[in-house]
């Protein structure tokens, strides 16, 4: 994120940063649209493998109790909120997020997942 007098501040880890095609993509800022669906507990985005753009987004999302949602409807609401290269290319549905001792995500065990 730009600040004033030319300065970049970062959302998130270095590590984190997704780039596709040239384009950085932060994934605290695809997950916040992500978690906003009503449908949503909790997302996690992380960078995947691609052959033409290095990395694309793939979300990985816990649904809460009792809701239901489809990938389509997710990526298309992404759609209606982020530009297209920020938009997750696949959407995985899970139970449970892994999580550390600490209850951070994993996001090392997420992006080892095909």
């Amino acid at each position: 994120m730009r600040i004033e007098e030319g300065y970049v501040q970062i959302l998130d880890r270095v590590t984190d940063i997704i780039i596709v095609g040239g384009f950085n993509v932060y994934p605290q800022e695809v997950e916040a649209i992500i978690n906003s669906h009503p449908s949503v507990a909790q997302a996690v985005v992380v960078g995947m493998p691609h052959p033409v753009n290095g990395q694309v987004p793939k979300a990985f999302v816990q649904l809460k109790e009792g809701a239901q949602a489809t990938s389509r409807e997710l990526i298309d609401f992404c759609k209606h909120h982020l530009a297209h290269f920020k938009v997750p290319r696949s959407v995985e549905f899970m139970e449970a997020l892994p999580l550390s001792s600490t209850g951070k995500v994993l996001r090392r065990l997420l992006r080892e997942q095909k």
